[in-house]
């Protein structure tokens, strides 16, 4: 018999939409009495898929949706969707940071999670302090907590800040020792999200390693969230693939890439418009539009920025990335004075040349912030754009360029 690590069976969970509540107390004692007599809740007979481009017809929408699965012990598991898909929801449900809604999840041993940066720290305490209240958490006595110190600090390279608050760290410095704390101590189950985007390019493989010597050499259970389908690939052996809240796949890793970036071209836009104002700099509205013809394209960018108050000089990065995303160019459009925000919209333009691209699905980003550790905003995974010709008739390997080059930057008419 297989030594299952984490089940699911027939797993929902509804978030109510607006304020907390059904909206009277008559329904509240309704949903209760439902509650105790193990009823379903009638309020959530009406929700809804969790489809974030539509306008919801009712308050309550599904962000997961009847999902079933097995994990065995020791499987390096990615978890593959776009955003809004439900995979951090599944996450925090099988952390046990949220409860399921309906259905029930069942799993053999600890867990130590890694959700968002800093999840389980305590600001005021030291990085020290802070590693054995994690250890304590997942039930581990101080001697082995002890044992693993200098292997954790050594890790993270936070040495010399070690009994310095949390709170005064960089985002940087906090998932460093986030993911190390979560990697060393000894749980059954390693669960992490999107984080480790944070972390520079030495400290990302670093971590791939780290859980790829979980995984394979230590026989403990992986469950990954990532963009990155390279990582995934790399690291896992099975995927599940999850789209507004339900499971579309749940085979090889493989098979559940090659359905994730058959699916996801739909969902790709060339214009993105913020849906709700900001409380922080950032984008307002994003356009991208490709012309030219093979072998030599070009990319045209128009964005929009604007913040509720005044805020420091910003710069703009942008980047398109392959269907499995690895990236293809990233470029730094140069603007005198670029975007002083004085709460007034802003608009923007620039073009980059991509030369011999092969056919594929690519995702273009731009990032806001005022520094590689300071983001203010950032958009990906909603627009793009497809490659169908291949840039020569003799250029059959893949080929793609290290650096865009930006031409022609410009202000646009306000």
């Amino acid at each position: 018999m297989s030594n299952i690590a984490i089940k699911a069976e027939n797993l929902s969970k509804a978030y109510q939409l607006g304020q907390i509540g059904t909206g009277t107390i008559s329904r509240d004692l309704e949903r209760w009495y439902a509650r105790i007599r193990g009823k379903e809740d009638p309020f959530l007979r009406i929700g809804e898929s969790n489809d974030q481009n539509i306008k919801s017809e009712s308050n309550v929408v599904w962000s997961l949706k009847d999902i079933n699965f097995e994990i065995e012990q020791g499987d390096a598991v990615g978890i593959i969707g776009r955003n809004g898909a439900g995979k951090s929801t599944l996450l925090k449900i099988l952390s046990k940071v949220t409860a399921p809604t309906t259905g029930k999840i069942s799993g053999k041993g600890r867990i130590a999670s890694l959700l968002e940066v800093g999840t389980g720290f305590h600001p005021e305490l030291s990085g020290r302090e802070n590693i054995f209240l994690n250890g304590a958490i997942l039930g581990m006595r101080k001697k082995e907590i002890q044992r693993k110190l200098d292997e954790i600090v050594d890790f993270a390279g936070i040495e010399r800040y070690l009994d310095t608050p949390v709170k005064r760290y960089s985002s940087g410095m906090y998932v460093r020792l986030a993911f190390a704390v979560a990697a060393h101590l000894e749980s059954e189950i390693l669960i992490i999200d999107e984080v480790l985007a944070v972390g520079d390019a030495e400290f990302q493989k670093k971590c791939l390693g780290k859980m790829g010597e979980v995984s394979k050499g230590q026989g403990r259970t992986v469950l990954f969230v990532s963009h990155n389908m390279h990582a995934v690939a790399e690291l896992c052996t099975k995927g599940i693939v999850l789209d507004r809240g339900q499971l579309m796949l749940s085979d090889d890793i493989g098979k559940a890439i090659n359905y994730y970036q058959k699916n996801q071209t739909q969902y790709l836009s060339s214009e993105w418009v913020r849906s709700r104002p900001l409380t922080s700099p950032g984008f307002t509205k994003v356009v991208i539009g490709l012309e030219g013809k093979q072998p030599h394209l070009k990319l045209n960018v128009q964005f929009s920025v604007n913040s509720p108050e005044n805020s420091a000089p910003a710069f703009l990065a942008i980047g398109i990335k392959n269907s499995l995303g690895g990236l293809v160019m990233q470029a730094y459009p140069s603007f005198d004075q670029f975007i002083l925000m004085n709460s007034q919209e802003n608009t923007y333009s620039c073009q980059v040349v991509l030369d011999y691209l092969i056919p594929d699905q690519y995702i273009f980003y731009a990032l806001l912030g005022i520094s590689e550790s300071e983001v203010y905003d950032w958009v990906d995974n909603q627009l793009g754009f497809e490659i169908f010709e291949p840039p020569t008739p003799e250029r059959t390997i893949p080929y793609y360029p290290q650096h865009g080059s930006i031409i022609a930057p410009a202000y646009l008419n306000k």
